[in-house]
């Protein structure tokens, strides 16, 4: 998962948990019936961690208030379980959790769903390793297990869909069942100044031209050997930069992948010698495993647009700089600091000055969650996720061949 620690973010995203909490309040959620979950996974992206605003638990919480009753969680391991039970019990919401049933693997979950499809939960929320799902290969075909016994299944998962070959990750696609309901976690396309920017967009019928995404990562505090290792991690380019990389496609369209050219700076050039590394390369990592400092990729999208993505991994201190600039003719849509407090700027023909787009509090993550339940539960439509199994496949696909191309 993306891995910044920047105390003002942090701080940023507390208020908006809270500003998140108010507006739960406000709409009554525990009005009505439970909504049971079954939680693959145990980790940070699902229960929370120090790295990021991330906590998929939490958003079931505020969207479904004590409605919540998370009736599964699986994971290979009882001491995640109990840890993350424990911490459920100190909270409000530890009522959600007092009927839930341990699992230890998918097969042992799918083989007591069989004999008690009663209790099929409304979603399954898969926060688990790449490598675990999103394939065809048994064993990490989760999604198609599940989908197979439940076609009319909810489910809600985590980015990157995959590490399986692309080929691997269409052939899933293309056997998810229609009726299913399926949620990507691409949430910064919910960010409310990137659905402005998608509005203007739509409204004045722009032809996008090009779009420019930049991420600039801070490194010092990053001390997961595994991020800095190709062969776990996939890479900046699949672990990280994939949020960009799928906003791209948001605006841009598909892309011509065979157009793809990449230039980096690796490890072992003069200028990607870094002064402040948080692990031991010498020790820990083999060279040839050892990720670029710079890359720099550029494309055409399949309708003749132009699309370019630099990640860096130059930044110290802790605060991440991103931005995604769309332009097209007479306009030019700027969006900064997208994990932080996001800002959309827009250059139009009425004027040389830049008018300014400010959502304070806004909360992608809760509103990911909100349109995927309210799916879920027939009430709300099934449009209004903005990230299903295919669509995300193709922004995976862009992003293994940005890291592959030489």
């Amino acid at each position: 998962m993306d891995h910044f620690k920047d105390q003002a973010v942090k701080a940023y995203n507390f208020a908006k948990h809270e500003v998140s909490s108010r507006i739960a309040e406000k709409t009554h959620p525990d009005v009505g019936q439970p909504f049971t979950c079954a939680i693959f996974g145990c980790g940070g992206i699902n229960f929370g961690s120090s790295e990021g605003p991330w906590n998929n638990s939490e958003k079931l919480e505020l969207v479904l208030g004590h409605r919540l009753k998370v009736i599964a969680l699986l994971s290979p391991h009882k001491s995640s379980h109990e840890r993350v039970l424990k911490q459920k019990a100190q909270t409000p919401y530890a009522s959600c959790y007092n009927t839930v049933q341990e699992f230890y693997s998918a097969d042992e979950y799918l083989n007591y769903l069989t004999e008690h499809p009663g209790e099929l939960p409304h979603a399954f929320i898969i926060g688990i390793p790449p490598e675990n799902h999103g394939s065809t290969a048994p064993g990490a075909d989760m999604e198609l297990a599940l989908l197979r016994k439940f076609p009319n299944a909810a489910l809600f998962i985590e980015k990157p869909i995959s590490a399986a070959p692309v080929e691997d990750a269409f052939a899933v696609a293309k056997q998810i069942p229609k009726e299913s309901i399926i949620s990507v976690g691409y949430m910064l396309r919910y960010l409310r100044v990137v659905q402005k920017a998608k509005e203007i967009i739509r409204e004045k019928n722009l032809k996008v031209v090009s779009t420019i995404a930049k991420y600039n990562s801070a490194y010092i505090h990053n001390s997961k050997v595994f991020w800095w290792t190709m062969s776990q991690s996939g890479g900046p380019v699949v672990e990280q930069g994939t949020h960009f990389c799928d906003l791209s496609r948001f605006f841009g369209g598909d892309v011509d992948t065979s157009s793809v050219r990449v230039q980096r700076v690796n490890w072992d050039d003069e200028c990607g010698q870094l002064s402040a590394m948080p692990v031991d390369e010498e020790k820990d990592i083999p060279p040839h495993e050892r990720i670029p400092r710079f890359t720099a990729a550029v494309w055409k999208y399949k309708n003749g647009a132009v699309g370019s993505f630099t990640h860096n991994i130059t930044l110290q201190g802790t605060k991440y700089d991103t931005c995604i600039e769309v332009q097209a003719d007479g306009y030019y849509l700027r969006i900064v600091d997208l994990y932080g407090d996001p800002v959309l700027y827009v250059r139009s023909p009425e004027s040389d000055s830049e008018q300014k787009y400010h959502f304070p509090g806004d909360d992608p993550y809760h509103s990911e969650f909100k349109a995927f339940l309210e799916a879920a539960e027939g009430k709300g439509p099934k449009s209004a996720i903005q990230s299903d199994f295919l669509d995300a496949v193709k922004s995976y696909e862009l992003t293994k061949v940005i890291t592959a191309t030489k």
